[in-house]
């Protein structure tokens, strides 16, 4: 059974709703080996919205719904990518949608966001876009990585996730037990 570490956030002071962004990734395995994953961004406001060009929004209807989905291959490679502008502020905010089939080729490893955002920044993309496509890079490793590990075996060589993140740091408990041999913490006690 695993472990929860329930550690609440400190009390909220006297608040009401403004904004509600609900981002939802799923990742699946195709049947031709590839990798598939699927996110949609929904912004919604708990109050109507005037003065925009879409003139009024009432409350709870989305600013934006933006679907996308890529093809990711095992070394992270997108091989194929659409995103949708179902809905927006502004009617011309769905032309730029197209654009982002070219993040075909672009790898999800370290570097993506910087990438992404100098294909895609400023006028030339959507930053809901773009913000959407950081957390599918991220749902991705997520999907993948286990599954290739579970099939695959430890492959040879120092695992990409050590000095990742705070959990899998090379002097830390992680990386000591499950790979001892990357461990500088092992290195320093012996």
């Amino acid at each position: 059974m695993m472990e929860c570490y329930s550690m609440p956030l400190s009390s909220a002071g006297a608040r009401r709703p403004i904004h509600t962004r609900t981002i939802t990734i799923d990742g699946y395995s195709r049947d031709d080996g590839l990798w598939e994953i699927e996110g949609n961004l929904l912004d919604v406001k708990a109050y109507d919205l005037r003065g925009l060009y879409r003139h009024h929004i009432p409350a709870g209807e989305p600013i934006h719904d933006i679907r996308a989905r890529i093809v990711v291959s095992d070394d992270m490679t997108v091989q194929s990518a659409e995103a949708v502008i179902d809905y927006s502020p502004f009617p011309m905010c769905g032309n730029i949608a197209s654009a982002f089939a070219d993040v075909v080729g672009l790898n999800l490893g370290t570097g993506f966001m910087k990438q992404l955002r100098h294909k895609f920044g400023g006028v030339h993309g959507c930053t809901h876009v773009c913000d959407l496509l950081g957390a599918m890079a991220t749902t991705a490793f997520q999907t993948i990585y286990p599954v290739l590990r579970a099939e695959r075996g430890d492959r040879s060589g120092r695992p990409e996730l050590i000095d990742s993140c705070h959990a899998f740091a090379s002097d830390g408990e992680v990386v000591a037990r499950q790979w001892p041999t990357y461990s500088t913490r092992a290195k320093e006690a012996g």
